[in-house]
């Protein structure tokens, strides 16, 4: 009920000041920074208190008081907050690299991954197959085969995307710890990895056969320097920021903040995939600095990121038109079955080759919740293709609040059935993540 309360003393004093300002000021904006903060925040803790993740509660919010509803955040404002988006996509991919440790990986690395690519290549192939079939109808698919093409496989390259904060959420929550929630972890983790490989590639590639409006085609060379110069580039990074951890401890907070920054600004000046080299920088800073150091600046990236998340997701739902999305419904549904049957097929093919049937049996459940870098990755599509883009949000943001509702659902049953609830904790690095 507090919660409640707050909103609307928020909407009722917006409501009164906003008339007093002059628009297109830079006091509207950070009015309207300051105001999606706090209700966002009180919209996820509704949405948590009736069982729901938070995330829910943040796009919700957004919906409500963007553009395309209320009306309190106008749309030239949610347009000059860009650069908030720009910062926490650069936070999830750093801190979803630093969420990918060595040894944890290296102690069920063939099953990890043989089910982490099966699962992957079966459910990218479903999802292309289904946006071919549904082709023109959606609006960001129309064009020629070509477009169709293109567009369709960045589209199921952002949606075979899976969860690390919901599940390690979920597995701190439940303390289960077992061969299912050590694979599902293993497969989370190391798919955002993949994921992020396969999306880079696929974007490097449209980009150089239909480059965005206004902008020249790569060619094959800068196709092939915007992926594996994001590894270099993001490396050094990496290896920068883990000499810097190891001669000075304090103010992280600031420095995760500059850390991102300064990602977003080098992948820029040097024209690589941004979201590949911070993933790329997040893992070589945990995997070569020593395990406390790494472990202190990872929990201050998180602190410093909270904020920046919560107007991040909160933006994400204001750019969502409900109009459309009232018209898109009959193709969200498609979408999100056709995505479970992809992790289920694919899930039990990996598991068997890797000969762990049973945990196949169950893993699949859960490895269906989306959250920040699957979000992130829509949003770098929408900011390289403005014109498709927006329509690509729309319906991703319904696939993935579908998925946020069926995911941690599925995976508690699956823990159940394993019988693996308030089993002993998690490995020691299973810590939540905000990827």
């Amino acid at each position: 009920m507090r919660r409640v309360v707050v909103l609307v003393f928020l909407l009722a004093g917006m409501q009164l000041i906003l008339p007093l300002g002059v628009p297109g000021h830079g006091s509207e904006l950070l009015l309207t920074f300051g105001f999606l903060i706090i209700a966002a925040y009180s919209a996820g803790e509704l949405a948590a208190a009736a069982g729901l993740p938070r995330i829910i509660g943040y796009l919700f919010s957004g919906v409500l008081f963007g553009p395309h509803v209320m009306g309190v955040a106008p749309a030239p404002v949610v347009h000059d907050l860009e650069p908030v988006s720009q910062l926490a996509i650069a936070l999830i991919a750093f801190l979803a690299g630093a969420e990918l440790r060595w040894p944890e990986v290296r102690a069920r690395g063939r099953a990890i991954l043989t089910i982490t690519l099966s699962e992957l290549l079966v459910d990218f192939v479903l999802l292309s197959a289904l946006m071919a079939v549904i082709g023109s109808r959606l609006p960001f698919l129309q064009g020629d085969v070509r477009s169709t093409i293109a567009f369709g496989a960045l589209f199921a390259a952002i949606c075979i995307v899976h969860s690390p904060a919901v599940t390690l959420a979920l597995l701190n929550e439940t303390r289960a710890g077992g061969p299912v929630a050590r694979t599902t972890l293993g497969v989370v983790l190391v798919s955002d990895v993949v994921v992020v490989l396969l999306f880079s590639a696929v974007l490097a590639v449209t980009r150089a056969a239909i480059p965005p409006q206004g902008a020249p085609g790569l060619g094959i060379g800068g196709t092939i320097w915007e992926i594996l110069g994001a590894v270099v580039v993001g490396g050094l990074l990496g290896l920068a920021v883990a000499a810097y951890l190891r001669v000075a401890s304090r103010e992280l907070f600031l420095f995760a903040i500059v850390v991102a920054f300064i990602g977003v600004v080098i992948a820029g000046l040097t024209h690589v995939e941004t979201l590949l080299t911070l993933l790329t920088a997040g893992f070589v800073t945990e995997n070569v600095s020593r395990p406390e150091q790494g472990e202190a600046f990872r929990r201050a990236m998180e602190r410093s990121a909270a904020p920046v998340f919560v107007v991040f997701f909160a933006l994400a739902g204001a750019e969502i038109a409900v109009a459309d999305l009232t018209r898109l419904w009959i193709f969200v549904v498609p979408i999100v079955l056709v995505r479970v049957a992809g992790i289920w097929l694919g899930t039990r093919v990996g598991a068997r080759l890797a000969s762990v049937p049973r945990e196949g049996r169950l893993v699949w459940m859960g490895l269906v919740s989306q959250s920040g870098v699957a979000i992130g990755l829509a949003a770098v599509l929408a900011q390289a293709y403005p014109d498709r883009g927006d329509a690509v949000r729309t319906v991703f943001l319904a696939v993935v609040a579908l998925n946020e509702l069926v995911g941690p659902i599925l995976f508690r049953a699956a823990l159940g059935r394993a019988g693996e609830l308030h089993a002993p904790p998690v490995d020691a690095s299973a810590e939540e993540a905000t990827a």
